[in-house]
């Protein structure tokens, strides 16, 4: 019984559930909520274990993923997306993500385990992931589509600067930029790698590049989550949660055949909802309403410093689905 789908499901009974209401069916949008509160009831009865969220149970109810484990004593996935799904106790979702950034960041490898201890020699049979040598892959090193995930979890958990040093980590360039790093990494530094390995003689060293599915994950992250852009159809609003020292920074969104210039301005005096300006003009609201007239405009946002949990998508119960179908007819595209 896996931890982390229950997490996961949480997290889709709630989208259901506001996709359900604006579609009118209450009754259906009702059963969501209702299977989605049980099911964090259970997670929260069953699943921690103290400083953290367990990873899974055997058929035989022996707990993977606990302090008392010889090997996958804690695991990346769980942790994260307590946070992501906003399932349970807020102060048992701190301490899951101190325990992220104590046992699975390394820095010394600048990689984001999956798990630790590797699976090795234990009696109880995980599954295919065993196959793996230790620090291999899943086995213990950085599976990057689940790496995406903590930083979005610090993110969203307000924890700017611990996210931004997580970016860092999971940038491919900044794994080659002098020799001996490059002789580590030894896969091509522009592009996104499934997985960076964590044991010697291979620590370092990345794997299966190319990764649509990680690289993807990525684009959200940045996108969605640290620029904080939340497209609803035709409308988008702003809600950037980057490090203190990014005081100001632009980026250009494509809506089909019209650019919008954006211009971000943190302020730490700045209190409340974001301020947005568009072409001089002072919006009522903190909505964007995008309009494909063809023609260049700029939008100016203020925002302050996110200093307590600031969650966004996947939040839970009644949370707004995630932003629109960027790619489509070139709807959505930000450079």
């Amino acid at each position: 019984e896996s931890v982390w789908l229950g997490f996961f499901l949480y997290g889709v009974l709630s989208q259901f559930s506001a996709l359900a209401e604006r579609r009118g069916d209450e009754a259906f949008s009702r059963r969501c909520l209702a299977t989605a509160s049980e099911l964090a009831g259970h997670i929260e009865t069953h699943a921690w274990d103290g400083q953290w969220y367990r990873r899974a149970y055997f058929d035989n109810g022996e707990p993977l993923g606990t302090a008392q484990s010889s090997e996958c004593r804690i695991d990346l996935l769980p942790q994260s997306w307590a946070t992501i799904a906003g399932v349970g106790d807020p102060e048992r979702r701190r301490l899951a993500l101190d325990s992220v950034w104590d046992q699975l960041v390394r820095q010394e490898l600048q990689i984001i385990q999956l798990l630790t201890p590797p699976f090795d020699r234990s009696a109880l049979d995980p599954g295919y992931i065993k196959g793996y040598p230790p620090g291999i892959r899943e086995n213990g090193g950085q599976y990057t589509h689940g790496a995406v995930w903590a930083a979005m979890a610090f993110a969203l958990a307000g924890r700017s600067e611990q996210a931004a040093a997580l970016v860092s980590l999971l940038n491919p360039i900044n794994h080659a930029l002098d020799p001996q790093a490059v002789e580590r990494y030894k896969v091509e530094p522009y592009v996104v790698a499934a997985d960076v390995y964590s044991q010697p003689p291979h620590a370092g060293r990345g794997g299966w590049t190319w990764y649509t599915g990680s690289a993807a994950w990525l684009y959200r992250l940045l996108h969605e989550v640290i620029f904080g852009i939340e497209r609803q159809v035709d409308t988008v609003r702003f809600r950037p949660r980057v490090p203190a020292a990014w005081t100001q920074f632009k980026l250009h969104y494509r809506y089909y055949q019209t650019f919008y210039h954006l211009v971000f301005t943190q302020a730490p005096t700045h209190q409340g909802p974001t301020r947005l300006t568009l072409d001089g003009q002072l919006s009522e609201d903190e909505t964007l309403k995008l309009v494909n007239d063809q023609l260049d405009h700029t939008v100016e946002v203020l925002f302050g410093p996110c200093a307590v949990e600031c969650t966004g998508i996947l939040s839970g119960p009644r949370a707004p689905a995630p932003g629109g179908r960027h790619g489509e007819a070139g709807g959505g595209v930000m450079r």
